[in-house]
């Protein structure tokens, strides 16, 4: 086991504020050792009012952040430099530019988990791969942290699971245990990519199940269109990795039912206002929050435009979005396909 004294979460959202809860709430009962927490929110405003009134005014307010034992900034630099391990929470369309004034040198010897759920856009890297590949990070200290698990469950204090992956067993069973507690339960995986891009793509699904649900389909169809959906998962994940894995495990079955059912998954709720007959910009502008699914699936389709694996659930879901054709028509012509 690796000794971890030192961790900050980077990032403002819900998933950061639950994590935050977390890891503050076993730090103050005595669950774990961790000497110091630290939370990057991207403006002093917010960190300012997170410090005196002690919520996040954005995201879950009703979670209490404890000021004894978090420390709020808006200095991504500091922040960094204070912790030996970070996790990452910023949307993947948003991460470059978040850590554009960072260099190699910020991140050496860090570990990194993951808790993004897409690919970065500028390259189609999954986030472990881009900071191994772009800052130099070991990849034995990256790691992802996967559902299911919804940041509202986690408010409430409802029975959760959580799967943490890494190469480097050491850290990842380190970190696991820094989240256990009476309402998380964490389990340790090896299959680092398999997981990442499996939290990619339950986004994706997600965003069909939405559409079919705003088009009035039942929960026969639903069943049948998750099935496929954990097929064509399989099919993918096979052919970018080959680590052994079962597919029906939490980390993976688990995380799309959960996303792809579930009134707290934004990426349903996304898709469902499209399949009502929203455009794509006015679902954005209500929801007030960001569906990964919604990048993942452009970043994905391009990304297979050079694999050729066979995704029609995906394809489906990327020219109703991105090319403007009839939800409707293009469900009708998935429906043909699903077996």
């Amino acid at each position: 086991m690796v000794d971890i004294k030192r961790i900050a979460i980077i990032g403002g959202g819900s998933w950061a504020t639950a994590l935050v809860k977390i890891l503050s709430e076993n730090k103050a009962s005595g669950k774990s050792k961790l000497e110091s927490i630290s939370w990057w929110v991207r403006s002093e405003e917010k960190a300012e009012y997170i410090r005196t009134h002690h919520h996040n005014p954005d995201y879950i307010s009703s979670i209490e952040i404890h000021p004894d034992h978090v420390k709020v900034g808006s200095n991504l630099n500091e922040i960094i430099e204070d912790a030996e391990l970070l996790v990452i929470a910023i949307p993947a369309a948003f991460l470059e530019a978040s850590l554009e004034g960072c260099s190699k040198k910020s991140f050496k010897n860090k570990a990194i988990v993951s808790a993004i759920k897409g690919l970065v856009p500028s390259t189609r890297e999954i986030v472990g791969d881009y900071f191994i590949n772009h800052y130099g990070v070991d990849e034995k200290k990256i790691m992802v942290i996967s559902g299911p698990c919804h940041a509202e469950e986690v408010a409430n204090e409802k029975l959760s699971y959580l799967t943490i992956a890494g190469l480097g067993q050491e850290w990842a069973r380190s970190f696991a245990a820094l989240l256990n507690n009476e309402y998380i339960r964490t389990v340790v995986s090896n299959d680092v990519r398999g997981t990442e891009y499996g939290a990619v793509l339950k986004n994706i699904y997600a965003v069909a199940a939405g559409i079919c649900n705003g088009l009035g389909y039942g929960d026969n169809f639903q069943a049948v269109l998750m099935s496929n959906s954990i097929r064509e998962m399989k099919r993918f994940l096979r052919n970018i990795t080959d680590t052994d894995r079962k597919i029906n495990h939490s980390a993976y079955l688990g995380d799309l039912l959960v996303t792809g059912y579930s009134v707290h998954s934004r990426n349903r709720t996304f898709g469902n206002m499209i399949g009502k007959g929203y455009t794509v910009q006015a679902a954005q502008l209500e929801m007030k929050m960001i569906a990964e699914g919604y990048y993942a699936t452009k970043n994905l389709h391009v990304l297979n435009e050079q694999l050729q694996i066979k995704m029609p659930i995906m394809d489906t879901v990327y020219e109703i979005i991105y090319e403007g054709k009839s939800a409707r028509k293009s469900i009708e012509k998935l429906s043909e396909k699903l077996v």
